[in-house]
Order: structure tokens, then sequence, then C-alpha cells
């Protein structure tokens, strides 16, 4: 008797079907049991596919899908429908999918049986059937959360914590494990649902081993071990190791990423599970999703890795101590990318003895940015060690830099600029020599407590001109000082600008104990913590850029009281704009003045006195003001000296003249004031009076003569 002959006969059908031609070739049963014609031909895909049930054809094509990734048979029920979607009835498909020898990944052929499936009589019940509405709804449920929770875990060991606290439904892991591949051996990625030491004898097993894991990862198929008999029968060499955790069911599936298998996922269960169809296809889905996000996590793992190494290859240690000097630094990367980026900052021992603080920023948080910024720290370290005064080490550099984005032009012409802030210290005087580039000013915080920042001269960032000039700028750092040197993304993440971030700053910077590193930690939780979002500005709490800080402050003498408040600044007779930064300044160091008419004064006669030095003689204008005493009783005096000897002399100026109002002023404003002659020129003075009120009279006033 033929074959075909005993499948007639129980009214069992064959088809093959082809997915990349597009072909379903049926015999005569088979077509009969779809509603085609009895006969053996072959149909076009679309007329067999219209004759299931819609939601029947999901479910198969879900099933099928499994199969063809498992290498196992496709068994499902299916409705058969006629033209106006009425259920004719139902049959029963029991196929194995194919590999074609030409033709993609996805391209299979299908062979197998249909054979009808006889339905229960009204008031009996039905047979159970592996896909209920009920179960696809929840299985639909488990498998969004699954893909939702995986997708939000940020490292392996979350990824692990997570895929153990997964609620399959209807049956649940008590335990699992996940296995790598290190070369040729079999390795333990991480386990959840047993005791320490347990996965000993998993740790470091060769891949020719007869283990499923070991098996999954050889051949790229998952293992499904229903009872522990099977499991003895098909692996009785690794059997003693799995008896003794005491499981009922296994489940050995790979995990595959790109096409590759990285490792094997097991699940073990305490309860008998049957792995049907609909069991397998979740733990198949679970294990590729787990898969995916194992691999997400550990490239994260291995990028935050590769971030934490450049930042100690490129951040260097702050070196030995200074003698009566402290130093604190900070840097904190954008939240984004490699973690690295442009800003930096140095610390170098000079061949004089001294110091030099340096801190940067290469335009740019990318990888870019970081590798110029690298060389570009090298360079300053190369020309500083040469014993180079700061000026001429920033125009070293910014050649350097110019001639290093030129090379880039041929791959990337988009030319890089950095700003830099280069301070040479001598710890025994406490003087510091700076040299800027485009780089925003120190702030200064006195012995008792005042920010102010301190204005310095400044020129082009590097890289803009290969022979761009910085003039150096001397400042003193008193006795309990501390200088600030920053990046801008410590003043202006968050939506601010260079005002409104001084302003967010400047509470941290007067309150701060003397102690810097918790004054480094609180700068950067200011802009980066919950207290960002209660200061001026659009507030947010952003990472968009990089922020380093450089700290440094002259220990006090425990012998001689704190030293006064004191600032000054220099004003040339070609840069008459700078009589506004000394106006600026002035106002920084009375933010605090009990009176602030009186801090209108002194800044009207500050402007008065430097706009007469510019106007009248041919040299440059010093300013220098001072605070001494204690808050509320203190006592201001303001000096500006210049190089001429000729005395001033008070004029009454006419309605519409424009000078001659300088002493005039003094004389109502100030509670003393005069003008003294030096060696070499003159310095005219006035002093206020924080605990006097403006109109009343404070000690003699020094008028000079008419020459």
């Amino acid at each position: 008797m033929r074959t075909e002959e005993v499948l007639a006969a129980t009214a069992t059908g064959l088809w093959r079907w082809d997915n990349g031609a597009g072909t379903v070739t049926l015999d005569a049963e088979a077509a009969r049991l779809l509603e085609l014609p009895a006969e053996h031909s072959v149909f076009r895909e679309s007329e067999v596919r219209s004759r299931f049930h819609p939601v029947d054809w999901n479910e198969i094509y879900g099933v099928v899908n499994l199969a063809v990734a498992e290498g196992t048979l496709a068994e499902a029920r299916v409705r058969i429908v006629d033209e106006r979607g009425r259920v004719l009835r139902t049959v029963r498909s029991r196929s194995r999918p194919l590999r074609t020898e030409a033709g993609s990944e996805s391209d299979y052929v299908l062979v197998g049986t249909l054979q009808e499936v006889a339905e229960p009589q009204p008031g009996t019940t039905g047979a159970h059937t592996p896909i209920t509405g009920d179960w696809r709804r929840s299985r639909e449920a488990f498998l969004l959360d699954a893909g939702r929770a995986l997708a939000e875990a940020r490292s392996t060991t979350e990824v692990l914590r997570v895929a153990y606290s997964l609620s399959m439904p209807g049956f649940s892991p008590d335990g699992l494990a996940v296995f790598g591949v290190d070369g040729e051996r079999l390795t333990i990625v991480g386990h959840h649902g047993h005791n320490m030491g347990d996965e000993g004898p998993f740790s470091d097993m060769p891949l020719e081993t007869d283990y499923p894991a070991a098996e999954v990862v050889r051949n790229g198929r998952a293992v499904y071990l229903p009872t522990p008999e099977d499991y003895r029968d098909r692996y009785p060499a690794t059997w003693p190791l799995a008896r003794r955790f005491g499981r009922r069911s296994w489940a050995f599936l790979p995990l595959i990423v790109a096409g590759r298998t990285m490792g094997t996922w097991m699940a073990g269960f305490r309860h008998p599970v049957s792995f049907s169809p609909d069991e397998r296809s979740v733990l198949t889905t679970v294990a590729r999703m787990l898969a995916q996000a194992l691999a997400r996590a550990g490239a994260a793992e291995t990028e935050r890795e590769l971030s934490l190494g450049l930042q100690r290859s490129m951040m260097p240690s702050l070196g030995p101590d200074i003698p009566g000097m402290t130093v604190a630094a900070r840097y904190v990367p954008t939240g984004g990318g490699l973690q690295v980026g442009g800003d930096w900052y140095d610390m170098i021992p000079l061949p004089n003895g001294r110091i030099a603080l340096v801190i940067g920023d290469v335009q740019g948080h990318d990888v870019r940015a970081a590798g110029l910024m690298g060389q570009l720290r090298i360079a300053l370290r190369a020309y500083a060690s040469e014993g180079h005064p700061p000026d001429a080490v920033l125009s070293r550099a910014s050649r350097f830099l110019s001639g290093l984005t030129a090379a880039y032009d041929g791959e990337q012409p988009d030319a890089r600029f950095a700003t830099c802030l280069y301070a040479e210290a001598d710890p025994e005087t406490g003087t510091l020599d700076i040299a800027r580039a485009g780089h925003p000013d120190p702030v200064v915080m006195t012995g008792d407590g005042t920010a102010v920042i301190r204005r310095t001269e400044g020129g082009l960032p590097l890289g803009i001109e290969a022979d761009a000039d910085y003039p150096a700028t001397r400042i003193t750092l008193e006795a309990g000082e501390t200088i600030m040197l920053c990046t801008d993304g410590l003043i202006e993440t968050g939506g601010h600008d260079l005002a409104t971030g001084w302003v967010r700053l400047r509470p941290i910077l007067e309150r701060h104990t003397g102690d810097l590193e918790k004054l480094a930690d609180e700068l950067v939780q200011a802009v980066h913590g919950p207290a960002s979002h209660h200061t001026t500005g659009p507030l947010a709490d952003r990472r968009e850029d990089d922020i380093a800080v450089l700290l440094l402050r002259r220990e006090a003498s425990t012998t001689h009281p704190a030293t006064p408040r004191r600032t000054a600044l220099t004003i040339a007779q070609a840069e008459p704009e700078r009589i506004a930064a000394a106006r600026s300044l002035l106002r920084e160091m009375l933010h605090d003045w009990a009176d602030a008419e009186q801090v209108d004064s002194a800044v009207l006669m500050v402007s008065e006195m430097a706009t007469n030095v510019l106007v009248h003689t041919d040299g440059d204008a010093l300013m220098v003001a001072q605070a001494t005493g204690e808050h509320g009783t203190r006592r201001l005096r303001v000096e500006v000296s210049d190089g001429s000897d000729e005395l001033p002399h008070k004029r009454r100026p006419g309605e519409m003249a424009s000078s001659g109002r300088g002493l005039v002023l003094m004389e109502v404003l100030a509670h003393a004031w005069g003008v003294d002659p030096r060696g070499s020129g003159k310095s005219i003075w006035f002093e206020l009076y924080e605990s006097a009120e403006p109109s009343e009279p404070q000690g003699a006033r020094a008028e000079p003569q008419e020459p």
C-alpha cells in the first residue's frame, strides 16, 4: 500500500510551503481540507492564507518562526473559513521548517501534514487548546512589561536581577544562570536563585563538555528538558551536578546578538513544565530580549571603564604639597557619550621653584576634543617646564594648537579653539602672574569671606591666531585668601549666563569654612544637585557641559589677624574701558556694605579720579582699594595714583563744563580725602566710614593747594 493511500484513508493531507517563492503545494486531501479545489496543485500563498482564520494565522506565524529558530516541529490548530468568514472546520498542522540551499536567512520550506480535528459536541468539555485568548493577552502583557524592564536595566547585575524577577504567565523559573564564552571555555556571567559558591563547577567548563549550556553555545539551538529523566538520559556526565538543585524541568536557550551566540540562558523550574510551543515561544522571546539587554549593558560598562581610564590618564594628580598653600580640584564630564571632554586642569612644578596652575577648555565634548585636550596639556607642560613666563607659554600653545587643528583639515575641516588660564604662583610671596586666553576671570575669596571676580588681562582663545599676544597680570594672594579657577561649565550650566551663574555661585564661595575639598564638592553640587533649582536663571539640572574647578588657598598665619579686604587694578591710557572694570570691581568688593548710597558715591568718585588721570596725564592709573575693620564699622580707603607730578586743584565748574567736578565731588561725598605727592607722581585718595551717616563729617580733609 502506498503512503498516499494511507494518508488519504486517515483524512491526512500533505503540504509544502515555500516561503521564499511564495507558493504552497497541496495534495488533493490537503486542498479539500482548506476548501480549495480537491486536486494536487500549486497555489499562491495568498490563496491559502485567505482560508485561515486571521487570529489563528497570526498565531501559526509565530509558532513557525519559533520552530525555524529552534529547528523543531511547528504544531498548531487552525480554523478554516469560507469566503464569508464562517468557520467550517478545525485542522491540526504538524510541519518542520527546512532552510533552503540558496536565498536569505529568512527563506525556508515548510513540509508537513494537515488533519481535521473533531470539534466537541455542545455541552461537553472541549479538549485543551494551547492557544486561548486569555493566555495570549497575559503573555503579551508579560512580554511588554519584560521588554520595558530589561530596556531600562543599565548594568549586567541589574539585567540579571530584572530577569530573575520576571513572573512568566503560568510558569516561572525559581533559578536562572547566564553563561558566557571566554575563548573555548564556558563561564558564569551571573546567576540568581542559587547559594554562594554553587557556580563553582560550572564557572570554567570546556565548550566540548557534555553539558546543555555548552551544547547550546556550540550549535546555537535551544535545549528543553521537561523531566529529570530527560536530563539524565541526554547528559549523564553532568547530571550529578544538576541533580543536587532539586529541579524538575530545565530550559537552556541561546543568547544571540547580531547572529552570534554570545552565551546561554538557563531557566530552572521546581515544578514540571512541558514546554509547549507557547511556553517555548515566551522563553525564546525573553532570551532574545535578555541577550540584547546584556549586550547593551556590557557595551555601557565597557564604555564607562574606557571613560574612567581616559579620565585617569588625562586628568593629572595634584602632585606634591605646596608649602604654605592648599590645592583642591574637581573634574565632572557631561552626562552622555564617553564621559570625557575638552576641559582639563593641571599643576606643574617649575624649574624656579614656583608652581604653575593651568585650567582650560577645548571646544566640543566629543572624542576629538578629548584628544586635542590631551595633546594641548602635554604641550603646555613642555613649554612651562622650559621656564617660559606665562605670556610666552600661552603664545607658544596657541601656535601649537593652530598648527595641530590645521593638520586635521583633510579629514575634519572644523578647526577647534581652546580657552585657557595659566597662573604662575610663588609660594613664598603669594604672588600670581596670570595670563588668560579667552577664559573666565579668576575669583578671589578674601580672608573675611568676600568673593570678588578679579579682572585680569586677556587675549584671544588659543588656536584662533598663531601669533596672538597674552599680557600677564600680577596679583598678590594674601594670607588666608583663596583663588578659584574654573571653566565656563561651572558658571553657565543650567541655562545661566556669566552674570546669573556668578550670582548662583557667590553664596557658596562666601560661606565656605576653609575646607577646600568640601568647597569643591559644594560648587559642583550647586550646579548639578537640587540646589540648582532654587537660584537665579532658567532653573534646570542639566549636564550639558564639562566642569573643571581648581582652588588654591594661601594659608593664614596663626600669629597675625586676618588681612583686610583689598583689590587693585591698572587702567592703561590705551584701555579707557577698564574704568568700567574698576567700577565693577569696587562694587563687588563692597557688595555687603551697610549703606548702598555710600557704595554709589565710592563708585562715582573712582570713575572721576581715573578719568582725570587718563585725560590730564600721559601715564596709566593704578587703583588700590582697601576695606579694614569689622563689619558695620569698616573703613574704605581708595587711592588712584599716576606718574605725573602736577597736582590737581579745585575749580568751580561752569554749568556746561565737562571737567572740574572731581575734587568738588570728593569734598561733598567723602568723609576724608587728599592728594599725596610722591617721589615720582602723586596719589589721590578718599575714605568712607561704614558706621557714619552720609552727611556726617569724619575727621579733617586734606585739601591740596593750587600749584
